[in-house]
């Protein structure tokens, strides 16, 4: 199989057969694992459900080789939830992106697809390969981008991944060059942020 293919929702495309409580890999952009939680509650890190097809390493993050993350705007207009470019990747020759994989139900793939806009049009699903620090390779779900116009995120969307990233522990390289993306400086309102700390605080408030 090369590098990454383009799906459909349907769960058979995964090695999923007709089970909706089968697992299937996700490797997550935004990072941030509540942003996940609020739509797909079955999601659980590798690390907390050993696989049995393939010894994964005790982190739960992996790369994905000769992809580079960018930030978008479909069809050319700006996203009404987070007010500027959204990630999506891109074949990049040498370059790497870095994320979580997560392992997830079947019966969850409507959900996600429509807190991803697929439904929309604006993102599509793919299949990549991805691989530990030890060189093991997991083939994954991603999402990317469709007819988008290059755009920088917003500053709350940036806060977002590198929220994310500093809460998995992502190489420091790695959050440093995440950390150096431009944005557009966007300071109004943005409504999901806030949703977003507001669960943060929960948990914080939860596990004390």
């Amino acid at each position: 199989m090369g590098r990454w293919k383009r799906l459909t929702s349907a769960p058979h495309e995964m090695g999923a057969g007709s089970d909706p409580a089968c697992p299937f890999f996700l490797l997550w952009l935004q990072l941030i694992t509540c942003r996940l939680s609020f739509r797909c509650p079955s999601h659980a890190k590798n690390s907390q459900q050993p696989l049995s097809e393939v010894e994964i390493d005790s982190l739960h993050w992996f790369h994905l080789q000769d992809f580079k993350l960018e930030f978008g705007h479909h069809q050319g207009r700006t996203s009404s939830v987070w007010h500027g470019g959204t990630a999506t990747i891109v074949e990049s020759p040498g370059d790497e992106v870095w994320g979580i994989v997560w392992k997830m139900n079947t019966s969850n793939l409507s959900s996600l697809d429509k807190q991803e806009g697929v439904e929309d049009g604006i993102y599509v699903p793919i299949e990549v390969n991805v691989h530990t620090q030890a060189g093991k390779v997991l083939t994954c779900r991603s999402y990317q981008m469709k007819d988008y116009v290059c755009g920088p995120p917003s500053p709350q969307y940036k806060r977002v991944i590198c929220m994310g990233a500093k809460q998995n522990g992502l190489p420091a390289d790695y959050q440093k060059k995440l950390e150096a993306i431009e944005t557009n400086n966007y300071a109004g309102p943005v409504p999901i942020m806030e949703e977003i700390e507001a669960a943060i605080k929960a948990k914080k408030i939860n596990s004390a």
